[in-house]
């Protein structure tokens, strides 16, 4: 994102709307040959190798190899493997799992072995709502190297982490999930700092136009925005803007707007016990049925019966993360 502050603001926007849930990682030890294969998960996975080597393949992604310190973020849901090599035949990693107690799993290894693989990894969620914000954006893999300068950051945490998961002293729990969501952060500035172009909200980030527009609209929800104002405020025609924009983030401008209203009321439903009509006012709409309308075709619910569900679960432990 190359540090420029109205990128940082709008990334925080999004990361403060998206709930974000770390899990309690799993720590995997292997030595000799070895290779699992996990089916479909939930949202993202993110994780950091401690010591040796795996080869990391995503379906219908090229496989991506691993180093001491290297980390990691998956997403897209799709079925991977982790393998020590590139030949043996891959086992089922959820039945590995199921032999172990806990998520320290030692395969093939023994304590303390010179040539053993160590890799610990977690889940992280999104509320349901706002979880298609980021998951439709990201890669199904991205690495994070060791020596990038993000990579670095994490390596007292990294130690932090695996004597977390090693000891387990009160609250390991919590510490270990706050620790997976700061990796999970770590890797998503990775990818925005990455050459190429970047699909979705996260690769208009990078257009300093409309990224300037994206901070507005996020700032001011409840203005009652044309298309002739925000392409003011982009400094284009009105034309140029709508079809940058619409190229950048994949919504028309006011299309995006309104999304991004629902998800805000979505978040104050959840977050109090407001009335409709109150958060219907504060993101612009001056009749609570046009609001409702609006709400239930975002988020698929009333928001009176949407304030009343239960919360979205928090990650849960998975195998390898």
């Amino acid at each position: 994102m190359r540090d420029r502050p109205d990128d940082a603001e709008s990334l925080n926007d999004i990361l403060t709307l998206l709930n974000i849930h770390g899990a309690k990682p799993s720590r995997f030890e292997a030595g000799g040959c070895w290779a699992l294969r996990f089916g479909a998960y939930r949202h993202v996975k993110v994780g950091a190798l401690v010591s040796g080597s795996c080869r990391m393949a995503v379906d219908g992604v090229p496989p991506v190899w691993l180093r001491e310190q290297d980390c990691y973020l998956l997403s897209g849901g799709r079925p991977y493997e982790v393998a020590g090599d590139e030949t043996t035949p891959a086992a089922d990693g959820h039945e590995v799992y199921a032999r172990f107690p806990t998520w320290d799993v030692r395969y093939g290894t023994v304590p303390d072995a010179p040539d053993r693989t160590v890799l610990i990894g977690g889940s992280i969620s999104f509320d349901a709502v706002t979880a298609e914000l980021l998951l439709g954006s990201l890669p199904p893999i991205v690495k994070v190297p060791a020596g990038s300068p993000q990579a670095r950051a994490l390596r007292p945490m990294l130690r932090m982490l695996a004597e977390e998961n090693a000891t387990e002293p009160f609250g390991a729990g919590v510490m270990t999930a706050r620790l997976t969501e700061i990796i999970f952060i770590q890797a998503l500035r990775t990818y925005l700092d990455g050459e190429g172009v970047l699909p979705g909200w996260l690769g208009a980030l990078r257009d300093p136009q409309i990224s300037a527009v994206l901070r507005v609209m996020h700032r001011e929800a409840a203005r009652r925005w044309t298309v002739a104002d925000l392409a003011a405020a982009a400094g284009m025609s009105r034309s140029s803007f709508a079809a940058r924009f619409k190229a950048a983030v994949g919504l028309p401008p006011l299309d995006y707007l309104m999304h991004w209203r629902m998800r805000s009321a979505a978040e104050a439903l959840r977050t109090g016990r407001r009335t409709v009509a109150s958060v219907a006012a504060e993101s612009g709409y001056a009749s609570e049925s046009a609001f409702s309308n609006a709400f239930k075709r975002v988020t698929g619910h009333p928001p009176a019966h949407y304030r009343d569900l239960p919360p979205a679960p928090a990650a849960e432990p998975e195998p390898h993360g």
